[in-house]
């Protein structure tokens, strides 16, 4: 689409609903809900923060909020509005999503069987 304006690049999950799929997932990702590998990290942190001051559980907890809460507005602002008239768009090829899975599925066996790494 070559812009970066949210509000130019909306309606995208009728043109590519796979990709919309993929962004979704990132997104939730991002968001870190189980089983994502941002949970532990976020859990690991969360736990030595708290060790180390009380008042930084308020600051961890009200960044978690304000991260998950522009993820999801992100989400439904690109995918989920009226697609304007101005935007010509390709559909998605192979390659892009053969892309995303190669970054998933390694992802995915890393948190469900971790001693593959070992």
């Amino acid at each position: 689409t070559h812009t970066r304006t949210l509000l130019m690049i909306r309606g995208l999950q009728t043109i590519i609903p796979l990709m919309s799929a993929w962004w979704l997932i990132a997104c939730l990702t991002n968001m870190a809900l189980p089983p994502s590998i941002n949970l532990l990290g976020e859990l690991i942190i969360i736990v030595s923060l708290f060790s180390w001051a009380k008042i930084t559980i308020l600051l961890t907890g009200l960044t978690t909020l304000i991260t998950a809460t522009y993820s999801l507005y992100i989400f439904l602002t690109t995918q989920r509005n009226k697609m304007p008239n101005h935007l010509f768009f390709t559909p998605s090829h192979t390659r892009e999503h053969l892309l995303m899975a190669l970054h998933s599925i390694p992802l995915g066996l890393l948190i469900t069987h971790p001693n593959l790494m070992v």
